[in-house]
């Protein structure tokens, strides 16, 4: 157990740090002019991150985040509720342009888009970055009967 050390707290002591725990400090807000939007829009949900033009994450939302459930996260409605709550976690941020990239081919891919440019952000660039095979997987042997 060790010995136990007492701590004689003087009372203006005490008084100065219950103020200094009182008064949280404030975090900086970070200025980024220009950032990115990638919109994951799957069958299943659909997925905003932002982040800045070296890719750091700023914030993310989620249909799922936003309190959706089973089919209703694939909605356009859905996807709208999620531009907003992530644009109401960029508010500190003062983000202005923003290039758009959008993968994927479920229901709240164009609502989000459309979201985004009617919230105020001055959207430069919108880019489908979608994967697709050039020609696929080989195909299997033919059968022979």
């Amino acid at each position: 157990m060790g010995k136990k050390r007492v701590a004689i707290v003087e009372e203006g002591d005490q008084a100065a740090k219950t103020d200094a725990q009182k008064a949280k400090k404030k975090k900086k807000a970070r200025i980024v002019e220009r950032g990115n939007i990638y919109i994951r829009a799957s069958y299943n949900n659909t997925m905003l991150t932002a982040s800045d033009q070296d890719g750091n994450v700023l914030a993310w939302s989620t249909a799922g985040a936003a309190g959706f459930k089973g089919p209703r996260k694939a909605t356009p409605y859905a996807a709208t509720q999620v531009v907003d709550i992530l644009l109401s976690k960029l508010e500190n941020v003062d983000m202005k342009e923003v290039h758009i990239y959008v993968t994927g081919i479920g229901a709240g891919r164009d609502s989000s888009v459309r979201a985004l440019t009617g919230k105020g952000l001055n959207v430069t660039a919108i880019k489908d970055v979608t994967p697709l095979p050039h020609n696929g997987c080989r195909p299997a042997k033919r059968r022979r009967v």
